[in-house]
């Protein structure tokens, strides 16, 4: 099984790669003389010709081969053969003369692959580029045809044969021509609005076109696709009778295989029946109004693409509108530079790089390679001997030679600045501290300081930070009666202290007494508390000390 599979395969890809050949004469150096060999045989129908019945149409052609001589044009036609475009003819060669039968014994006809080639590669060079009218019209006769052949099939005794294959078969020639005009014109127009140059009066005539024929277009497939997917399904159950039914009246070509099958030649026959002849005909053409598969039918596709469209058009009028502000699009000019590039001899290609981009040559490291070796100047650096870079130029780009490690930076002064600042705070805090000590107990009399104020608060903070509150009922009311007694609150341990200042801050909470401190920054207003600022017990003692030396030292 395994190797029958391989063998399978192995044919299949032998089978494509002898197809795929017969392209290779459009991408050939002499293709064009190619091309115009291969119109002279499209030309006729089941003709072989030889060399001098291709000379002399060639030369009436007036194109690139016509100057062709016997023996190139043989050469051609040899190379032609081998890829599968023409075949040697097997028709007699009658001849009058040895001259003449050595001039016509070489006779070639055209093959079934290089005809179809041909005419597709006529079509692409003479149409494509060209915008193709949608034919609108059939989609209308395409669901007025699915409408009649539903009723004749469904009505009592079916459809007669060979009303049935007319019917089928000018249906889908109709939906082929309608599908084939829709891929066509919605190509050309994505290729329209993908530039980004259109000028004003071109971006007029898209506007209407997208505004008037696409909206036409996309407006008549909607109003449609319901009315041809509900006559499918009123056809559906019907299709693979119908299509027995008319494989019987007319088999065509499919008798064909038959006789592939019994021959004992390996040379299999493949027939392509007509469109609408199988039931994969029938469900493309479902596929192509209705989602059967998951992916969205060709009607969803075209709806996207009309949004697409609409979006390309918004670009474009958002480029024009900031080409109205000096934004304005450069490809006219990229094109100029790009044909002075193409006519411009290297060095003043060069030039020219320099003068539109600043992009200068590439600058050597000047690193040296190694005395042994001579690396020629047009030696490419992608294949050329690797040199050592130094770690300096290669993690920093510094060509500096590294030297010893200067000394460390002196930073006395910016030190002594600091303690200088420091010293500064410190004293201004202790004068603060000093302010707020003298004018313990009659701050009503006093303006404090800024900085007095500031310390005032930061231990004012503290305090109350510390405090403990507790409520006291009055004992004078103990013996009136329950809910006759007064209550109040009592700040137990509210004191604030700067060690190093030596100054300490007392809050007492009194009912009704009012404290008001006056300071250059404003009044602070303190209900039901009282201040007292004193000394530290620590303050208190080195004061002490320092009296005594003063005695002793007396």
């Amino acid at each position: 099984m395994g190797a029958s599979a391989s063998g399978a395969g192995q044919d299949a890809d032998e089978e494509a790669r002898r197809r795929l050949d017969a392209y290779v004469y459009l991408s050939a150096p002499e293709r064009l003389e190619h091309v115009a060999i291969m119109r002279v045989f499209c030309g006729t129908l089941l003709a072989d010709l030889a060399v001098p019945d291709i000379m002399a149409k060639l030369r009436q052609s007036s194109g690139s081969a016509a100057g062709l001589d016997a023996d190139t044009l043989t050469v051609r036609l040899e190379q032609l053969v081998n890829w599968g475009n023409l075949l040697r003819s097997s028709h007699t060669v009658k001849a009058s003369s040895i001259s003449e039968y050595q001039r016509s014994r070489s006779r070639y006809q055209l093959s079934k692959l290089g005809e179809r080639i041909q005419r597709d590669a006529d079509g692409v060079l003479a149409e494509a580029d060209a915008a193709r009218e949608v034919s609108n019209e059939l989609l209308a006769l395409v669901e007025r045809g699915l409408r009649e052949l539903a009723g004749l099939v469904t009505a009592p005794g079916g459809i007669e044969p060979q009303a049935g294959l007319e019917r089928v078969s000018t249906l889908f020639v109709q939906f082929t021509e309608f599908a084939d005009s829709i891929r066509d014109f919605y190509a050309y127009l994505g290729q329209v609005l993908s530039r980004y140059d259109l000028d004003s009066a071109e971006y007029q005539g898209f506007k209407e076109l997208l505004l008037d024929y696409v909206e036409a277009i996309t407006e008549d497939v909607a109003f449609r696709a319901p009315r041809i997917s509900e006559a499918l399904d009123t056809l559906w159950p019907h299709i693979p009778a119908l299509l027995v039914r008319l494989d019987a009246h007319a088999q065509g070509l499919t008798g064909l295989s038959g006789l592939s099958a019994q021959s004992e030649s390996r040379t299999e026959i493949r027939v392509q029946r007509s469109r609408g002849r199988e039931l994969a005909d029938w469900e493309g053409l479902r596929g192509w109004f209705r989602d059967t598969d998951g992916q969205g039918s060709q009607v969803d596709q075209l709806r996207d693409a009309t949004l697409r469209a609409l979006q390309s058009l918004l670009a474009n009028a958002k480029r024009m509108l900031r080409s109205a502000t000096g934004e304005m699009s450069r490809r006219k000019d990229l094109l100029r530079l790009a044909r002075w590039f193409e006519e411009a001899a290297p060095q003043d290609a060069h030039d020219i790089a320099v003068a539109a981009f600043g992009l200068y040559g590439a600058r050597h490291l000047g690193i040296p390679p190694a005395a042994d070796e001579v690396v020629p100047a047009y030696t490419s650096w992608w294949t050329g001997p690797v040199v050592e870079v130094p770690v300096a130029l290669r993690e920093r780009g510094s060509r500096a030679q590294r030297g010893r490690a200067s000394s460390v930076e002196d930073h006395s002064a910016q030190k002594e600045r600091l303690r200088e600042a420091a010293r500064e705070r410190a004293a201004a805090r202790a004068a603060a501290a000093d302010e707020l000590r003298s004018a313990s107990g009659r701050f009503a009399d006093v303006r404090l300081t800024s900085a007095a104020l500031g310390l005032l608060l930061e231990l004012l903070a503290t305090a109350l930070g510390n405090a403990q509150l507790r409520r006291l009922a009055d004992r004078d009311g103990e013996g009136e009666g329950e809910g006759e007694g007064t209550a109040g609150f009592v700040l137990d341990a509210a004191r604030g202290e700067d060690a190093e200042l030596g100054i300490r801050l007392t809050v007492i909470r009194t009912a009704g007494a009012r404290t008001v401190l006056y300071s250059a920054d404003g009044d602070l207003l303190l209900d039901d508390l009282e201040l007292d600022i004193s000394r530290t017990a620590a303050a208190v003692d080195g004061e002490a000390a320092g009296d005594e030396a003063e005695v002793s030292v007396s």
